[in-house]
């Protein structure tokens, strides 16, 4: 949905940074930011001004993690193959510390958080083997990419200031359930779960009328 701005955006962020400034930086700036992300959402019980910390590490994770690459691009230094590598890793690490930082401060359980990980890593998974196998890249899936949803993330943190609870179509639930089989992680867990699905049948299809 924000693709386009967005790129617009970064581009004439990045022909702005100082020299000295190189992809690394922003690529490190990101991944200390899910830390911090995850570490607030482990203090906010006790001091809930610690969500709109969230909401700030959300927006320095999307600045590192979205401008590294096109730092990179404008300058002519890019390193495709590190590049890759290194934000999977720290995409599966930072992931891990956010979801960490919410079973920390009790706004989810350890179920339905393992389940959110395990169906988020087997995407993960399914964008590296795809990418491998076939030379297609893909982050963004119905429009949604990881810009939107840090903002879904921020409108839903913003919200905990209010009250953990939200009336959906009549129904009281909890933002971020803390039982398993809750509406709520259930529904993400399936939603990530049916990206994958998709994503293998589309993988299989460019398999079957590509020549091995």
């Amino acid at each position: 949905l924000l693709a386009a701005a967005e790129k617009r955006l970064l581009t004439w962020m990045a022909t702005r940074l100082p020299r000295w400034v190189n992809s690394d930086h922003p690529t490190g700036l990101g991944a200390a930011a899910m830390l911090g992300a995850g570490v607030s959402y482990a203090l906010a019980p006790p001091w809930p001004p610690a969500l709109l910390l969230v909401v700030f590490f959300l927006v320095l994770n999307w600045f590192g993690d979205s401008l590294d690459g096109t730092l990179a691009r404008v300058r002519r230094h890019e390193r495709p193959r590190y590049g890759f590598y290194i934000d999977h890793v720290l995409d599966a690490v930072g992931i891990l510390l956010l979801i960490g930082g919410l079973f920390a401060g009790g706004y989810v359980s350890l179920l339905p958080a393992a389940a959110f990980l395990l169906a988020y890593y087997l995407l993960t998974i399914e964008i590296a083997l795809a990418t491998h196998t076939l030379g297609v890249f893909r982050i963004s899936y119905w429009r949604f990419g990881p810009t939107e949803l840090r903002i879904l993330l921020a409108i839903g943190t913003l919200q905990l200031l209010n009250s953990p609870w939200r009336t959906i179509a009549g129904h009281h639930l909890l933002l971020f359930p803390r039982e398993p089989g809750k509406v709520g992680v259930l529904d993400q867990v399936s939603a990530v779960l049916v990206v994958v699905v998709v994503s293998d049948i589309q993988a299989d299809f460019m398999g079957f009328c590509r020549p091995c």
